[in-house]
């Protein structure tokens, strides 16, 4: 669970550990693993047209961005305990939404730093629209957020809670 604010971003023992452990694959084996495939890719020839070496160079890219990003983050980061369980919607927690007060659209998402995003579930920055538009919020409230296109649309918020992994 993350929370930002005033360029520190608050951490959940569990999260600081999780980021870490992923720093720690990306400077060590994974360029290990990234570089061999750039040496076997160079050893295929004419490095103009080899495919595989230019998607290992840009693998190589994007890994190297995320190691910059991890790093800042953790330099970064606080340690702290996991949002309260008050009915407010603060980072860190699962909230569910009914879409314009119609309590069969729903939506659960966490709250979060995209850089805690998992595939188990959506996540939303608290600095994205919808993100903004509930943040504060208590269980019951409306909260209303601008779509892509301009208009605003509103949200019921009906729980709330400590996301816990």
């Amino acid at each position: 669970m993350t929370q930002t604010s005033d360029n520190v971003t608050w951490l959940t023992q569990e999260a600081y550990n999780q980021l870490k452990a992923e720093l720690e694959y990306l400077s060590g084996p994974a360029r290990t693993e990234i570089a061999a495939k750039i040496a076997a890719a160079r050893e295929e020839g004419d490095l103009r047209e080899n495919g595989g070496y230019h998607a290992a160079k840009e693998e190589q890219g994007k890994q190297e961005l995320r190691v910059r990003q991890l790093t800042q983050l953790l330099e970064s980061a606080k340690v702290g305990e996991a949002p309260a369980t008050d009915g407010v919607v603060a980072p860190g927690m699962v909230v569910t939404i009914a879409f314009d007060g119609d309590p069969d659209d729903t939506l659960d998402f966490l709250l979060a730093s995209r850089e805690y995003a998992s595939a188990d579930i959506e996540t939303y920055s608290p600095q994205s629209p919808l993100g903004s538009g509930v943040n504060g919020k208590k269980i019951g409230e409306d909260a209303e957020y601008e779509l892509p296109n301009g208009k605003k649309a509103m949200v019921r918020i009906l729980e709330a809670k400590p996301y816990s992994g």
